[in-house]
């Protein structure tokens, strides 16, 4: 055999081979690519894959009055691929929206995928989906989705219980269970509890003819899925209170908090101005979102969990508790108040020429010997020097509950503000000796202290309790497992229990004939509290009270501040006295009517009217 001839027959296999080769890439192309398409096309002319979203659990008060439930509501999806002609503008009215966002979103449809279904319409309501379940056989393409909305059958409650909306691409780029198109909670306790509420998607598929009509269950359900409905939750919420508390609050801005302390149970959760929960719902909840948003008045705002403010007088318990502890005072320590406290160019004003003990200067609310406490505290020998007596009386206040956040369930809570050393080291003393004069404006809740009306009702519990809180919650049953265990564990102030009672005698004889509070006793109840006006640069300054009930065994404890109310006593002392009286005996006294309607015609929206002054603090 010659080399030509043998070179000849090499070409040849070579090319026998490549040609099947070529043959088998071919067939691969057809069943991988060409076969899969048409199996895709085919499926989705044969089957329909519908998702099951789950209804959200049911919200319901401590009483078991529901607050949040489900109604029903539908998606418009089409398969672009699958579209047959049909009259745009009569579709568009069908569905009740603009025509031309209609077509907007069927070109959106046909842009993401010609093959898979996509929303065009979303939240039809059940009444319009009746009308479009008798013509929808007759649009090739189109089927609708069902789905479940939030309803609110008492429109309270907004900032606490929260809302839904749709997901975004950075939700679901960190959580792959969400799919474009899906909800989740946004705020309050759907977002705080949305894996509980959410429940589990499942997945049915259907066969369908070539009018797009579902022809049964594909493989007798074999693939589906079921979907797992949400946990109901009870919350710790009186409906009654609530509903009571908002309305007193109407016309003014402000809050109010109620914890229950022997649990840490949150009684009430009250925002003013607030806004109708239904409004967040539904095909309009963007536009009535984007006006909410843009409303002077904030009512979006979660003022109780969010808005800082000074304390004021309130924290002369917290001064007095800490310097009995440092050693610094007794019960019976007295301190003269002329008017004020003086020291060299330092002055503090005051209303009284008389010396107090320190149950008598909390139910006098005397400036003067709060000043003369700090700087006893501040000025403790057992310290090297003043920085470190503040290190230790800032971690007391930590202690009871300022400048952190509480870890409660509730999203969005700020944690105040108690400055640290190093930012007085920074910014006031710069380097120079620390004295106590230059941050003495603390110990009448002013200066640089910032706390929330949350963290008020809560050190207002510590002091019910004397000496210990529970982390204040808002969801007390989760439908088929236990709250978290941190709810059950009691935290302690390492204040010494016995040093409360001189505190608190203060604050029960403040609610009592001579003290600041007395304008809002409370017939037959012992109630415990404290007056505060927190300084507002802005305009009128804001009115301030906390207090608990009864005095053995408190069923309530309550902060409540109402902005540019002045005197904690003309407007925050006589609200919480209601919704204490409220609470506890189920009705407002005879004698107290008039206390009520007083408040409840006040009107504080106007910020060119300055309420008449109170007793002062």
């Amino acid at each position: 055999m010659d080399v030509s001839t043998f070179s000849s027959r090499k070409i040849l296999i070579t090319v026998i081979f490549a040609a099947v080769g070529l043959v088998y890439v071919l067939r691969l192309f057809q069943i991988q690519v060409v076969d899969s398409t048409y199996k895709q096309f085919a499926d989705n002319n044969a089957l329909r894959k519908i998702v099951q979203y789950p209804a959200r659990g049911l919200i319901y008060d401590r009483n078991r009055e529901l607050l949040v439930y489900n109604k029903a509501a539908y998606d418009l999806l089409v398969t672009p691929r699958e579209a047959g002609f049909f009259d745009t503008l009569a579709f568009a009215r069908l569905v009740d929206v603009p025509v031309e966002d209609f077509k907007a979103e069927l070109t959106k449809a046909a842009a993401y995928s010609r093959y898979k279904p996509s929303v065009v319409v979303k939240q039809i309501s059940h009444e319009k989906y009746a009308t479009l379940q008798e013509q929808l056989y007759k649009m090739e393409g189109f089927y609708v989705q069902p789905r479940t909305l939030r309803e609110y059958p008492q429109p309270m409650a907004a900032h606490a219980l929260g809302y839904v909306g749709e997901v975004t691409q950075e939700m679901i780029d960190a959580n792959p269970y969400y799919k474009s198109g899906d909800y989740i909670g946004i705020s309050g306790i759907e977002a705080s509890y949305e894996e509980d509420l959410r429940g589990r998607k499942g997945v049915r598929y259907y066969m369908v003819d070539v009018h797009n009509r579902l022809q049964g269950s594909y493989r007798e359900g074999e693939m589906d899925t079921m979907a797992t409905i949400g946990r109901n939750l009870i919350t710790t919420l009186d409906s009654r209170i609530q509903a009571y508390a908002e309305l007193l609050l109407q016309n003014k801005k402000g809050s109010v908090v109620a914890i229950e302390p022997s649990t840490g149970e949150v009684l009430a959760l009250v925002n003013s101005p607030s806004y109708n929960p239904n409004l967040l719902v539904g095909r309009e909840r963007g536009n009535n979102y984007a006006r909410l948003l843009e409303d002077a008045v904030k009512p979006l705002f979660n003022r109780a969990l969010m808005a800082q403010y000074p304390p004021g007088s309130t924290i002369k318990m917290a001064q007095g508790l800490i310097a009995l502890q440092e050693g610094v005072i007794t019960p019976e320590t007295r301190f003269y108040c002329a008017h004020g406290y003086s020291s060299g160019n330092f002055r503090l004003g005051c209303h009284h020429d008389q010396s107090f003990k320190l149950s008598e200067s909390i139910a006098k609310s005397c400036n003067a010997y709060f000043v003369y406490v700090l700087r006893a505290v501040l000025e403790n020998s057992k310290y090297p020097g003043v920085r470190e007596a503040y290190d230790t009386w800032r971690n007391r206040m930590m202690n009871l509950g300022f400048g952190r956040k509480l870890d409660s369930d509730l999203l969005n809570e700020l944690k105040g503000n108690v400055p640290s050393s190093e930012y007085y080291e920074r910014y006031v003393f710069k380097g120079s000796r620390w004295r106590a004069l230059p941050v003495i404006s603390l110990s009448i809740g002013q200066g640089e202290l910032g706390i929330t009306p949350f963290q008020l009702a809560n050190y207002c519990a510590i002091l019910a309790n004397r000496g210990y809180y529970y982390i204040p919650h808002i969801v007390r049953e989760i439908e088929g497992k236990s709250i978290p265990e941190k709810f059950r564990i009691r935290q302690e102030t390492g204040i010494n229990r016995s040093y409360f009672e001189p505190v608190i005698d203060g604050m029960e004889q403040a609610m009592m004939p001579g003290g600041t509070g007395a304008m809002s006793m409370i017939p037959g109840i012992a109630v415990c509290g404290k007056t505060g006006t927190a300084e507002n640069p802005h305009g009128a300054d804001h009115s301030v009270f906390m207090a608990f009930a009864p005095r053995e065994s408190p069923r309530i404890a309550i902060s409540v501040y109402v902005e540019n109310g002045v005197w904690g006593s003309t407007y925050a002392a006589p609200i919480a006295s209601l919704i204490i009286e409220k609470y506890l005996n189920d009705t407002i006294s005879s004698q107290r009517v008039w206390l009520e309607e007083s408040m409840l015609k006040a009107n504080l929206m106007n910020p060119l009217i300055i309420p008449e002054s109170g007793d002062e603090e």
